[in-house]
């Protein structure tokens, strides 16, 4: 009823406009035809300011026309503002202001963008949240069945005994990687780790990540090559990007899948950076998934991936520490052929 009456009352008041501006022009007119007549009376010989007074006459039509019609569309524009005002929300335009259609259209895009966002926001958690429970819940269910197959009375036979307490402390560390990466990332994305610059040999640190790395390439027969062994002097965070150089080398062996398999490390120098390529001859990257690897859980061969027993932030952490750093990281793959992933540092006077 209350809607009913506001709309009657706009109704009404927009036909009490439409009649004072008709009378406005009516009222004008009449004033043109009785200075025309004053104006035939006294000038009826002098055309020059016959003349005069009908082009006084034109722009006083002109000025009046002009008038009514800005004063009429105000009004209409008032009235449109006032009707769509009370299907917005009340925090959104208050009673004492006093806003045009421009202004009114740039308060609405700016909620629909914050709407939008909000939207994506929501469902990044709902994305998020979801892949956060599936990767803890296998580790926990493995965990809970060797714990009931022992309690059932497995416990008594030392070699199945060993064999699911060597599990079940596997799948007690894969969960601890999990924590351990979503607290790195967490703390990445918040900007709450501050790095730590220094100047290092960017070679040496990928031998010692060869080092660390060797007995998991042996057991892929993997052979790892650096390319370039002479010193290259970087500054950079040494620690994060031991951790991209591994990640990103484990990434490699991982997905050597294959006999002979190769993962090749280029350093190059290029004006003032250092260029770090890693590259290996495995089964590559599916051209579709190319845009995804970096984003957080997501995995080439999930079903495999996860019975492997990887956390699925490796490359998310990777690009984070990247950007830290203020550099690009890149990937190029050819199915089934191998992937070269690409990054830089600043190269250290």
């Amino acid at each position: 009823m209350k809607i009913s009456f506001f709309g009657a009352s706009i109704l009404i008041r927009n036909h009490l406009l439409s009649i004072v501006a008709a009378l406005f022009l009516t009222a004008a007119m009449v004033s043109i035809v009785v200075l025309f007549n004053y104006a035939q009376e006294s000038v009826s010989n002098q055309h020059s300011q016959f003349y005069f007074y009908l082009f006084l006459s034109l722009i006083f039509i002109f000025f009046t026309n002009y008038v009514v019609i800005e004063f009429l569309f105000k009004s209409y524009g008032k009235n449109q503002i006032k009707k769509i005002s009370n299907i917005l929300p009340d925090n959104m335009i208050h009673e004492e202001e006093t806003v045009n259609f421009k202004e009114l259209g740039e308060m609405i895009q700016k909620n629909v963008s914050e709407i939008d966002t909000m939207k994506e926001m929501e469902d990044y958690r709902k994305e998020y949240l979801g892949n956060v429970s599936h990767e803890l819940k296998t580790p926990l269910f493995s965990i809970q069945g060797y714990i009931e197959t022992l309690k059932d009375g497995a416990v008594e036979n030392l070699n199945i005994r060993d064999k699911y307490l060597e599990r079940i402390g596997k799948s007690v560390e894969r969960l601890l990687n999990i924590v351990k990466d979503l607290d790195m990332i967490s703390q990445l994305e918040t900007g709450e780790i501050s790095l730590n610059y220094s100047k290092f040999d960017i070679n040496l640190l990928i031998k010692e990540i060869f080092e660390l790395l060797e007995m998991q390439a042996q057991n892929r027969t993997a052979k790892l090559v650096l390319q370039n062994t002479s010193p290259v002097f970087v500054n950079a965070d040494k620690q994060k990007i031991s951790q991209v150089l591994i990640n990103l080398i484990s990434n490699a062996i991982h997905y050597s899948n294959r006999e002979e398999a190769l993962i090749k490390i280029k350093t190059t120098i290029n004006n003032n950076l250092a260029i770090i390529q890693i590259s290996d001859n495995g089964m590559g990257i599916k051209p579709e998934a190319l845009p995804r690897i970096f984003e957080r859980f997501y995995r080439v061969e999930s079903s495999r991936n996860r019975k492997d027993g990887g956390s699925g932030l490796g490359l998310a952490i990777v690009k984070h520490i990247m950007e830290a750093h203020k550099q690009n990281i890149s990937v190029e793959s050819t199915y089934l052929e191998g992937t070269t992933f690409t990054f830089s540092l600043e190269k250290a006077l």
